[in-house]
C-alpha cells in the first residue's frame, strides 16, 4: 500500500465481478472512504482475472492489486477455481482475495477456507447492509 498527496493510504483492488450493478456499488462505497485511497479495477470473469494478474494480452500494464475481492458466481471459470488458481501461483500467492458472494452455502464457505481465502463475505441484497460491509473494510484499511 503506498500513500497519496493527500496523506490517505491508496490500496488498487481488483474486483472480479459480473454484476454491474453490485461493481458499481462497491466503486461508490469505496470512493467515500476518509481513510485510504482505493483504485478500483473490474473483470467480469475469471479468465480476465488472470489475464489481468499475470499482466497479459490487454492488461498488459496493469497494477498488481494489493486485495482481489472475488464473486463466486462468475461466467465460465467459477471463483473457486480462479482461487485456487491464486493461491497456487507463487507469483500471486501473497495477494489477499476476499470472497465476495451472495453464496451463503455452507460448502462453498468449507471450499473457499481450504483454498486460502483471506476472508469470505455474504452480499447482503438489503443496500444498506451492503454499504455497511464495505464501510467496514474501508475503517479497517
Amino acid at each position: 500500500m503506498q500513500e497519496t498527496t493527500d496523506s490517505r493510504k491508496r490500496m488498487r483492488v481488483l474486483m472480479v465481478e459480473d454484476n454491474a450493478v453490485d461493481a458499481y456499488l462497491t466503486r461508490e462505497i469505496l470512493a467515500e472512504s476518509e481513510k485510504t485511497a482505493y483504485e478500483v479495477s473490474t473483470v467480469k470473469d475469471g479468465a480476465e482475472a488472470l489475464s489481468f494478474l499475470h499482466r497479459s494480452n490487454s492488461h498488459a500494464n496493469a497494477p498488481r492489486p494489493d486485495l482481489v475481492f472475488l464473486d463466486l458466481n462468475l461466467p465460465g471459470m467459477q471463483g473457486l477455481d480462479l482461487l485456487n488458481r491464486i493461491k497456487t501461483d507463487p507469483r500471486l500467492e501473497g495477494i489477499p482475495v476476499c470472497v465476495l458472494t451472495t453464496s451463503q452455502s455452507e460448502e462453498d464457505v468449507e471450499e473457499a477456507k481450504k483454498l486460502n481465502a483471506d476472508c469470505y463475505l455474504a452480499k447482503p441484497l438489503d443496500l444498506e447492509k451492503f454499504e455497511k460491509i464495505f464501510t467496514d473494510i474501508c475503517n479497517r484499511s
